[in-house]
């Protein structure tokens, strides 16, 4: 990708330098857009690259060639229950997150259908999940969304009051997918034991897996759900951790693979190399480092954002350090991505699945028209830099002095988003 010469004149170039009215350049892009995927990893590509062209065969066949990919499919289960602290017996390939979330959903909710109709959930799912009780609801079954406040924390007393004795179903993820909020997972699982034993608690661990240590046993929930793609492996795979002994009936039907419960042809070099990644990511001294320097970049992104003048911060400093949600306060969202994008700076205005106007998350955060139709996420990862950072920071503050403003709905008051 290239750029012109307004990048030689802010790097120290001036355009006769390089002999043209209108010139052109290498330049590095930045990608600071990890919550919606993430690079794959040299480890996943490599085994993904030798699943295809050395151990090819069908995991399900009887033959030595299918013995050879079926042995790789048990390697990477293994790595993916170690990751989780959890049995390789528990793990269950899916095509993602949002597979895997449909799955336990629908699963918890027919299996319990006869003890309630009572599903107790929050307002700032995954759309995955966001549907999937939509759709129960549309069914019947009663569905309870608890709210944010405005950083997206869930009250634990909420949690609580909500569920009751004829709650089925408890989902609740576990780091919020646009401003990083950590959700009270496990003080929903407490709640449910207490007071409705028969109900079953999903949570996604989409956004956490990898980033904090989730200890599956320590958490208390009967299924999770992972993604292989944020975690620098693969699309087209994930995994849903189910409780040993729980029956949960399939969705699908036409196989025994995953033993019958997420039966058709297991995409094995996908799940190679969500193996690959899944041994790194899950090393607790790994991700240790990991997220202290992400962190770092969390409050240096942070501290450079809030010098400009009307930004407003959405993210609470007790989230994850992966995630930073802003708002301008003055220009569009689609308009700001589309002029970092022009600048080789890569970021979202929310959710990679919702597209278009402000997410259901932005909006249950309760933000001032301004701050809700300019909300930019930030997603970081080990390989960022604290000269990319500076970069976001920069090129914000020229796109807000450049680009059109919209009409504010506080006219005396650019921003509803706090400085925290």
């Amino acid at each position: 990708m290239f750029h012109t010469a307004q990048w030689f004149l802010r790097d120290g170039f001036k355009p006769q330098d390089a002999g043209a009215k209108r010139c052109f350049i290498l330049r590095k892009e930045i990608y600071l857009d990890n919550s919606a995927t993430t690079k794959p990893s040299a480890q996943a590509i490599h085994a993904a690259v030798e699943m295809m062209e050395s151990c090819w065969g069908n995991p399900s066949s009887t033959h030595a060639k299918g013995d050879e990919a079926a042995a790789v499919l048990g390697e990477a289960r293994r790595r993916v229950a170690s990751a989780l602290s959890s049995a390789p017996q528990e793990i269950f390939f899916t095509s993602g997150g949002t597979e895997a979330n449909n799955i336990a959903v629908f699963g918890a909710a027919a299996k319990n259908a006869k003890v309630g109709r009572r599903i107790v959930t929050t307002a700032i799912e995954h759309s995955s999940v966001m549907d999937s009780v939509g759709e129960l609801e549309r069914r019947g079954f009663e569905v309870v969304r608890l709210q944010p406040d405005r950083f997206g924390h869930i009250s634990p007393e909420a949690v609580w009051e909500a569920i009751t004795s004829d709650t089925i179903l408890v989902t609740m993820m576990l780091v919020n997918n646009e401003v990083g909020s950590i959700l009270p997972v496990e003080e929903a699982v407490r709640a449910a034991r207490k007071n409705a034993p028969r109900a079953l608690v999903h949570c996604d661990c989409v956004q956490a897996f990898g980033k904090m240590p989730v200890n599956v046993n320590r958490l208390g929930a009967d299924t999770v759900t992972i993604s292989a793609h944020k975690i620098h492996a693969l699309k087209g795979v994930g995994a849903l951790w189910k409780r040993k002994g729980l029956h949960l009936p399939p969705l699908t039907f036409g196989g025994h693979q995953e033993n019958s419960f997420r039966p058709g042809t297991e995409a094995a070099p996908l799940i190679a190399a969500f193996g690959a990644a899944a041994a790194v990511a899950g090393d607790r001294g790994k991700m240790t480092v990991r997220t202290d320097q992400v962190r770092m970049l969390w409050g240096a992104a942070r501290q450079m954002l809030l010098k400009i003048d009307g930004i407003g911060i959405n993210s609470p400093e007790d989230g994850s350090p992966y995630i930073l949600n802003f708002s301008t306060c003055c220009v569009k969202a689609e308009t700001m991505l589309n002029y970092l994008s022009n600048r080789g700076i890569y970021v979202s205005g929310g959710s990679a699945c919702a597209k278009g106007e402000p997410s259901h998350v932005i909006k249950a955060l309760n933000l001032s028209h301004d701050a809700a139709d300019s909300a930019i996420r930030v997603s970081f990862c080990a390989d960022n830099t604290s000269e990319e950072v500076r970069l976001l920071a920069d090129a914000v503050a020229e796109g807000i002095k450049t680009l059109a403003h919209f009409q504010s709905s506080m006219p005396k008051k650019r921003e509803n988003a706090e400085k925290i």
